[in-house]
């Protein structure tokens, strides 16, 4: 992580790494993964959704069909 840690935090992250059978460099790192991938599902939920597509040939001839004369 780029901010220094206080050694409380040092600390509780090393019992929670050691808990998870890791290093406290490769619990960091796995840490910091997982907040960027939460970041990015959270900006694609975000994005609007495409614009709908215009019906097909045939599905434009159905719908005239359908129609009332």
């Amino acid at each position: 992580m780029t901010k220094q840690m206080s050694e409380g935090q040092r600390a509780y992250e090393a019992k929670r790494a050691a808990k998870a059978g890791m290093s406290l460099d490769k619990w960091m790192a796995a840490k910091e993964r997982d907040r960027l991938q939460e970041e990015r599902a959270r900006e694609e939920a975000a994005k609007p959704p495409p614009p709908p597509k215009k019906p097909g040939f045939f599905a434009r001839l159905l719908e005239k069909a359908q129609k009332p004369l």
